[in-house]
């Protein structure tokens, strides 16, 4: 079993990745930074998804650990003060997993050039200035002409971030399925969209083709040039993200810790 660490750069995180190597090689295991087993993220969520990103070609036999320097958060189980709890449980690791559904954008150039993306948490499409204009298509046919700041389509884990402040809903990861909110959009007697968040199922697509070149695409911390840009497809990958399951916190609790306080 090898084992990479990935951490971001702030001082604590680069302090406590150092230790964790250190407490690692004194019970003998194997780091390895480029073709590891287990990946140990060092940070907050947002190292994480740079760590998925990161080892997003080896996704198929990689699987996941989350240590957060701060407090506790969606994809991280570990804290900073138990190092010793999560290297005795890597030490006794016998590949237990749990495996969360992730979104898969396919992104069409006017040349036929086809690129594709796998994100653990969503993909926004926004315009920056002025209005977004683009057709939605869902099953093959034309569904609205939407008109506004842009849409976000997410992953269950990545429905509580820019999704829930769409006004989405919080889906469980046990559902293979993928969601779109709209981002203030424009509805009045002349131009309508839905205006609800929309949940499609894994054998299903979501279309869009913009009326214009002048938008942002990203994928959970990546961006992609919108220049030539003729179509975008989404759709629930048929691989998912994996990890390793020590004590893995259930999601409804993750849920209610970062939004709801405890009930007296």
């Amino acid at each position: 079993m090898k084992y990479a660490i990935f951490n971001n750069e702030d001082v604590s995180s680069r302090v406590v990745a150092k230790n964790l190597a250190l407490e690692m090689r004194k019970h003998g295991l194997t780091v390895d930074n480029e073709e590891p087993d287990i990946v140990v993220s060092v940070g907050g969520d947002g190292t994480l998804l740079g760590a998925f990103q990161h080892y997003v070609n080896q996704i198929d036999h990689v699987r996941f650990v989350g240590l957060h320097t701060g407090h506790l958060g969606f994809y991280t189980d570990w804290l900073s003060t138990e190092l010793d709890q999560l290297v005795d449980s890597l030490s006794h690791d016998n590949g237990q997993k749990v495996s969360y559904p992730l979104l898969e954008l396919t992104v069409i150039q006017t040349t036929g050039e086809k690129s594709h993306y796998l994100a653990l948490n969503e993909a926004v499409i926004k315009q920056p200035l002025g209005t977004l204009v683009a057709d939605i298509y869902l099953g093959g046919e034309v569904f609205e002409r939407f008109r506004g700041d842009g849409i976000a389509v997410a992953t269950p884990t990545g429905s509580t971030a820019y999704n829930k402040a769409n006004g989405g809903a919080v889906l469980h990861p046990a559902l293979q399925a993928i969601q779109m909110s709209e981002i203030a959009s424009i509805n009045n007697r002349v131009f309508r969209t839905l205006g609800s968040p929309l949940i499609v199922p894994r054998d299903q697509e979501i279309v869009m083709r913009p009326q214009s070149n002048n938008f942002l695409v990203m994928y959970d911390q990546g961006e992609i040039a919108s220049d030539h840009i003729l179509e975008l497809r989404f759709r629930v990958s048929e691989k998912c993200v994996h990890f390793a399951r020590y004590r893995h916190v259930d999601f409804w609790r993750r849920v209610q810790n970062a939004f709801i306080n405890d009930i007296e």
